[in-house]
């Protein structure tokens, strides 16, 4: 598993009885209990090093019983070159031409129109005026690509980037799983976005899984099937939407794995016994669907749950006492090494509740929240952290 952060796909694919090697940013401890291997590929800005990706994948690629690689996120801006690369382990997901028909800007919003399927007005030229416009790159992802339109200079713009007319509605998303050239829906979330400096879009986590009006999850599975159809999506994907209680737009498709996967195997453990990356490599390997006992469990689920990233308010170490406090925490996960140091706005650690409402999880977030941000302030940096700093 490579991409920003490995942790979440790794720890399904141990349920699945698999041996991984992770490949990411951070590092986590969790990552590593999960992992056999663990590959720094960052270069210092929380983004991929891709010489140093490749020659990661380039060194497992001799291990023997591999079965492949799988792309998560931070990744869309390699993905061209790295289908391309010779030498790598087989890529269990998306093929190159099915990852530009869903991500290059010009090809996926014709596609909407050709399927005719609703999206927020887009444009490729500079509009005027750019009060109600936001600026996104196709190659970002975590809301960190998206910016007011009235805040782009006039510097030539990324290859892929478009303007896109500020929609109405609820902020949400559907996975599923692509085979065979069908989508099977796995759920709905509502995805959860904060303010971060300048940027007004980040993600933060999601809240599923929720509830839809069948009319509308007719439509919307209807929209999904045309898509992979026409594409060849294949095993978990997500699409991010927006609702407004009657009408669904159409944002964009992350062909990958998706951070809301946690919601699913949260709120019906019965229904993915062995973790739903199970189910995308059986998609990807054997075109094999989920199991329609499955599919069914999943339709009526016994809990809600919800996740929340939690940003650092202020620079910090962090300290074996905090790092141990969160280990222990079952509501914790991306808990950070000791010795670590984080920025402010930069992630420390991701949430994860169950709960029997949508409510009570907001709750439940909100009391974590509090609690692992007071570890922050209370839990000393060690003297150890300024030794390392210094070596």
């Amino acid at each position: 598993m490579a991409g920003v952060s490995a942790r979440l796909v790794a720890q399904s694919a141990v349920r699945a009885g698999l041996r991984v090697a992770a490949l990411d940013l951070f590092g986590d401890r969790d990552t590593r209990d999960a992992a056999e291997l663990w590959f720094d590929i960052g270069c210092g800005a929380l983004a991929v090093d891709r010489v140093r990706l490749v020659d990661a994948l380039t060194r497992l690629a001799r291990l023997p019983d591999l079965l492949g690689w799988i792309g998560g996120s931070g990744l869309e801006p390699l993905m061209a070159r790295l289908c391309r690369e010779p030498g790598l382990p087989r890529l269990l997901g998306n093929a190159a031409d099915t990852l530009e028909a869903v991500r290059e800007p010009r090809r996926f919003f014709a596609l909407l129109d050709a399927l005719g399927i609703a999206h927020p007005s887009v444009s490729f030229e500079r509009p005027t005026p750019a009060d109600d416009w936001l600026f996104k790159d196709a190659d970002g992802c975590g809301g960190t690509h998206i910016r007011p339109a009235a805040q782009v200079d006039a510097a030539p713009l990324p290859a892929r980037g478009y303007f896109q007319h500020i929609g109405g509605g609820q902020s949400m998303s559907a996975l599923f799983i692509g085979a065979r050239g069908r989508a099977y829906l796995i759920g709905f979330a509502e995805q959860l976005s904060c303010q971060i400096g300048t940027l007004n879009y980040v993600h933060a986590g999601s809240i599923g899984p929720i509830a839809m009006p069948p009319a509308v999850v007719v439509r919307i599975q209807a929209a999904l099937d045309a898509l992979c159809e026409r594409t060849g999506l294949v095993g978990i994907n997500s699409c991010d939407f927006l609702f407004d209680g009657a009408e669904f737009q159409w944002l964009e498709i992350n062909a990958r794995p998706s951070s809301t996967m946690a919601l699913y195997e949260t709120a019906s453990p019965d229904a993915w016994p062995r973790g739903l990356l199970a189910c995308h490599l059986d998609a990807c390997r054997f075109g094999r669907a989920p199991s329609s006992a499955s599919l069914a469990l999943a339709r009526e689920p016994r809990w809600c749950a919800g996740q929340q990233v939690l940003f650092a308010p202020t620079p910090f170490t962090v300290s074996l006492a905090f790092s141990d406090l969160c280990a222990n925490d079952p509501q914790c996960r991306d808990v950070p090494m000791p010795g670590t140091a984080i920025e402010a706005g930069q992630p420390v650690c991701t949430l994860l509740v169950r709960a029997a409402s949508a409510s009570a999880v907001r709750c439940a977030l909100d009391d974590a929240h509090t609690r692992v941000a007071l570890r922050i302030e209370t839990c000393d940096e060690p003297d150890y952290a300024f030794i390392q700093s210094h070596f």
